[in-house]
């Protein structure tokens, strides 16, 4: 009988272990991503959907014991995994992002990149006034919890981290986040997919345009610089942890860093321009590239998913949720019109800007897969920082004068 318990307890400590369970959640998500309805679907950001279910399941069985051993599904040490397997899937998604719209980055700069930093602006600007609004409408809704849905709305961990700094009731501050995060993910990859077909778009002819338009000729490396894999790896590693360190810092006064997102896109995007590190070839196959930055989106996203699955079934308030939604629909919609009827920016261009400036990584990754084409990752590359900035010190702002 003990054989049996401790085969048991061996077993399914295997069958829960957090290997399992994100290779599982990866290959599900995948399956319900492939699902189109009118030909609209979630692609990878079914892995999130997934893992959403995942966390929302595992909240009301969290212990297992079996003999000795209890298995804990939601403690903290494995939301301590999630977090780290959401933070390995940023840095890798950010600096395969980087590194491919690098080489064109800089070299196309033009009026439309004035057009990108005014609608990440446009986009943070609105959402703050939304939150203000609606702390003056609500006499029941926290400044902290406002702005814990703001930045859940937006995806924007950077934004919470900050909030946090001056936040009296942390509590309030990450359910909100909790609360808006999943329609915050789930509203901008499905907008980047539902606007085209409103707008009857010609996605190939649209594409080859586009394309056209951002062609550009990369110059050859002016030394000799030595390839040190076949793949480019340890090029890709050396900019993620530069990436890294650029992050770490902080500016005094506001307290203010790019983080892991912000800092490995910025030197992806310079690494990428220079395709050097010194005496290392830093020129990395596309093909490399593209495989590491869907699988930085999948780690990304069951790391997000599972925890978000957690935290919104405990915190879960259908006004707060529509609070959320709000502050997602609106500054997006408000900011697509503009950057089309005011800057007129391409579909694509104006697309990547917004993905930019809701801050949103997996909006990103179904926008390249709606329009076919990797390009429309400058449009991001160029929004996002600003749009990681502004809504930093919006948050601040907010809890302070509240």
């Amino acid at each position: 009988m003990n054989a049996l318990i401790q085969y048991l307890s061996g077993t399914t400590a295997s069958v829960l272990s957090i290997i399992f369970i994100v290779f599982t959640i990866a290959a599900l998500g995948y399956m319900v991503g492939g699902i189109k309805i009118k030909g609209i679907g979630l692609g990878t950001a079914g892995v999130l959907l997934v893992g959403l279910l995942y966390g929302i399941l595992i909240s009301y069985f969290p212990d297992i014991t079996i003999g000795p051993r209890t298995i804990h599904l939601n403690g903290a040490a494995m939301l301590a995994d999630y977090k780290l397997i959401s933070g390995m899937g940023t840095a890798l998604f950010v600096t395969a992002i980087g590194l491919i719209a690098g080489p064109k980055f800089f070299r196309i700069m033009n009026k439309s990149s004035l057009s990108y930093l005014l609608t990440g602006i446009i986009v943070i600007g609105i959402g703050s006034l939304l939150v203000l609004l609606f702390i003056k409408l609500d006499h029941k809704l926290s400044p902290e919890m406002a702005v814990g849905l703001m930045t859940g709305a937006l995806t924007s961990t950077p934004g919470l981290s900050s909030a946090k700094e001056v936040a009296q009731d942390q509590g309030a501050l990450v359910a909100g986040y909790g609360i808006a995060y999943i329609f915050g993910i789930l509203g901008v990859v499905l907008f980047v997919q539902i606007i085209p077909k409103i707008l009857k778009v010609n996605i190939t002819e649209e594409r080859e345009h586009f394309v056209a338009a951002n062609t550009v000729a990369i110059p050859e490396l002016k030394r000799k610089a030595k390839k040190l894999d076949p793949y480019g790896f340890c090029a890709f590693f050396i900019t993620v942890s530069l990436g890294c360190i650029l992050g770490a810092f902080r500016i005094p006064g506001i307290n203010f860093s790019l983080g892991k997102s912000g800092g490995t896109l910025i030197i992806g995007l310079i690494i990428g321009h220079f395709g050097r590190v010194g005496p290392i070839n830093c020129r990395i196959q596309k093909d490399s590239l593209n495989f590491l930055r869907e699988l930085g989106l999948v780690l990304f996203l069951i790391g997000c998913g599972v925890p978000g699955g957690i935290n919104f079934i405990s915190n879960v308030h259908l006004s707060y949720f529509l609070y959320g939604a709000a502050i997602t629909l609106i500054p997006m919609i408000t900011g697509f019109l503009i950057a089309k009827y005011v800057f007129k920016l391409s579909i694509f261009n104006n697309l990547g800007s917004i993905t930019g400036g809701m801050t949103s990584t997996p909006a990103l990754g179904t926008l390249i897969e709606t329009a076919g084409t990797d390009e429309v990752a400058s449009a991001y590359a160029a929004t996002y920082p600003i749009a990681l900035v502004a809504v930093v010190i919006a948050t601040k702002i907010i809890l302070m004068i509240e």
